[in-house]
């Protein structure tokens, strides 16, 4: 792949995340210019009006911290998805997305408000991880020790001792974590796979031996010579 190849295939892995950081990015400018809250159509675990914040969950924020932290990993996360496993991105986004929200929603405190990206963020971020290591990859293995060298912290987030403390929904960080991990599992024989290296090999090796002399017989099928064969006579000059 050339330079103009790899370069259209990055910006076209780019365009989905871009695309989902662009809209979470317009719904905090459209809060604050207008000055409301759109928390309200956040995820509600364990109520029939909350399920609909299973589709709002990613793009609604608390505040512009919580925002500013959440982009750049979906950028980072959902770039590397869509160039490292072209033919599953697409699920393997739709699925996070909606399945992660569920689970939040099943798990997490009646009464509580659930906003942000974090369990799409934790659910991509596990299948990136654990996808590279399971296949084999050398190049997936190594996107997956980027991904814990650059988001290894995030198994605090999923401590409620700890996660409660900085108002952090631990129910939507686990619950992202265990669909990354399961969707890592169910799609480990779908797309990229370990290289297999083949060793080739002369194609028979015994027409090798009577390659350049296709008449001559092989050394070990000439006949054995005969005493008379053998027999030396010397000749000596007077």
């Amino acid at each position: 792949m050339n330079d103009k190849q790899e370069q259209k295939k990055f910006f076209g892995s780019l365009a989905i995340p871009a695309l989902l950081a662009a809209i979470m990015l317009t719904v905090k400018v459209i809060e604050t210019a207008y000055g409301f809250n759109m928390s309200r159509w956040g995820l509600m675990p364990q109520t029939a009006h909350g399920l609909l914040g299973i589709l709002t969950l990613p793009f609604l924020h608390g505040d512009w911290e919580h925002l500013l932290a959440n982009i750049p990993a979906v950028l980072v996360l959902g770039t590397a998805l869509y160039y490292c496993y072209p033919t599953l991105a697409h699920p393997v986004m739709i699925i996070s997305w909606l399945a992660s929200g569920f689970l939040t929603w099943c798990i997490g405190n009646p009464g509580s408000i659930h906003v942000g990206a974090s369990a799409l963020i934790y659910s991509l971020n596990l299948f990136l991880i654990l996808s590279g290591f399971i296949r084999g990859n050398r190049q997936l293995i190594v996107i997956s020790l980027i991904m814990v060298f650059l988001y290894g912290g995030f198994v605090w987030g999923m401590i409620p001792a700890l996660a409660k403390l900085q108002n952090i929904s631990w129910e939507g960080h686990l619950s992202g974590a265990i669909i990354g991990i399961v969707l890592a599992l169910i799609l480990r024989k779908k797309g990229p796979q370990k290289e297999e290296h083949h060793w080739e090999e002369d194609d028979d090796n015994d027409d090798s031996d009577e390659g350049d002399n296709p008449g001559e017989k092989p050394y070990w099928d000439v006949p054995m010579p005969s005493d008379e064969d053998l027999k030396i006579e010397y000749r000596f000059r007077h």
